[in-house]
């Protein structure tokens, strides 16, 4: 003789760039905080730029064009993904933090932003609140 079992789980799902995230409701047994990674999608794109940033530096590729070759991706989207090692060291912790804006996500960091880390304190309002949440979160 088979018996059945049904288990409920109160449970909410978030949906964030690249993951769903489960959170237990308020009045679950262990209340405890759910840590926030950072999007892996942007995650990915800094850990990748700065990694074929250093490729080159060290002098291992001449060119973007060989290292795009190297690593079997167009040399275009090498350089849009290259162009986020010039963001602003208080953004790129706001990120790899996980508290970037909602709306900022890859695309919209792929889209021209300012290279001049100051420009990009008073560019657009995603960057902006970024780094601010940044240096409050630095300086409590």
């Amino acid at each position: 003789m088979s018996t059945s079992i049904t288990v409920s789980v109160p449970l909410s799902i978030r949906h964030r760039p690249g993951r769903k995230t489960i959170v237990r409701p308020v009045g679950a047994a262990e209340e405890t905080a759910l840590t926030t990674r950072g999007d892996p999608a942007l995650v990915k794109a800094l850990a990748r730029a700065f990694r074929w940033k250093k490729l080159l530096d060290e002098g291992r590729h001449a060119s973007i064009s060989e290292l795009a070759s190297a690593e079997r991706i167009e040399r275009g989207y090498l350089g849009q993904i290259l162009r986020l090692t010039l963001l602003a060291p208080e953004l790129v912790e706001a990120i790899l933090d996980g508290r970037q804006p909602e709306g900022m996500t890859l695309p919209r960091l792929l889209d021209p932003f300012p290279a001049g880390w100051a420009e990009q304190r008073a560019s657009p309002v995603t960057v902006r609140h970024a780094i601010q949440s940044a240096d409050a979160a630095a300086h409590p």
